[in-house]
């Protein structure tokens, strides 16, 4: 079947869902538990998953759909042979603070491992822009193929860098090689599109080592800059991959070429040492 005009259609429905909320979202929100990923649960967030849900439903296609919300549940009699990984809104906190960077992630695999996810859609749900991809294909972004920055010099260098963590003084002698070198540090606040912006060389890398993020919030997004030409390994080296699961945790170094690539984790692991 044709997953990427299906994940066009998830990503027009979540658009149509999320229009009505987005007018109240500094408005008092109910109480609604909290999700399968641990995080607090928005009225955004279950109406984005469930124009994910209705969608694939309405195609009649059977599928395990696996989202930060409503953990991992069953579609069809054929639900084992699909699983549908979703993280409905990426960056919730900033969408409900009108901040202007968040988006929605859907990557598709036979089975519920990261380097199985076979297609993915990343969209901004700000400014209408799509980036898909699919395994052997590679990436677009709005429909036209896109590419990874050549950039290695730390002084022109744009790295994206999270250290949205409980452990920061964990972190920080691993990453103060990283920043003292760097001259441009970014972060934005929805860590796939973040992944994409490498993809398409609006920057150059994007260093997650807290081990705090989960499988959702990646699974689409790192298909996207690989299929691109990008890197994407754990902080040691090793190939990216985990179970896609609401409550797994993966940590990573993203860059646009191997050369960036490989002197990013020499000063991660140089520090660390």
């Amino acid at each position: 079947m044709d997953w990427l005009d299906t994940l066009i259609e998830c990503k027009n429905r979540i658009r149509q869902n999320l229009s009505p909320l987005l007018g109240t979202v500094d408005k008092p929100q109910p109480d609604l538990g909290v999700g399968a990923g641990g995080d607090r649960i928005k009225r955004v967030d279950l109406a984005a998953e469930a124009a994910v849900v209705e969608v694939l439903t309405g195609r009649a296609i059977s599928f395990t759909l696996i989202s930060e919300e409503s953990g991992v549940q069953e579609y069809g009699n054929r639900a084992k042979e699909c699983f549908v990984t979703v993280d409905p809104v990426d960056g919730t906190t900033n969408l409900m603070r009108r901040l202007p960077f968040y988006a929605t992630s859907i990557a598709v695999s036979e089975r519920p491992l990261l380097r199985n996810v076979h297609s993915g859609l990343v969209a901004d749900l700000c400014h209408d822009v799509t980036y898909t991809a699919q395994r052997g294909k590679g990436s677009c972004r709005d429909g036209v193929r896109i590419s990874p920055s050549s950039k290695v010099g730390f002084e022109e260098a744009v790295i994206g860098l999270d250290v949205n963590s409980y452990r920061i003084d964990a972190l920080v002698p691993r990453l103060t090689g990283l920043v003292k070198k760097t001259d441009h540090i970014r972060h934005f606040g929805a860590n796939a599109l973040e992944l994409c912006y490498v993809a398409d060389g609006s920057t150059d890398a994007f260093v997650d080592i807290r081990g705090k993020l989960r499988t959702t919030d990646v699974a689409a997004a790192c298909l996207i800059l690989e299929e691109a030409g990008g890197v994407v390994t754990t902080s040691s080296g090793q190939v990216l991959d985990s179970v896609l699961d609401p409550v797994q945790k993966v940590e990573f170094v993203a860059a646009g070429n191997r050369k960036l690539h490989r002197m990013i984790l020499d000063l991660v692991n140089l520090e660390s040492g």
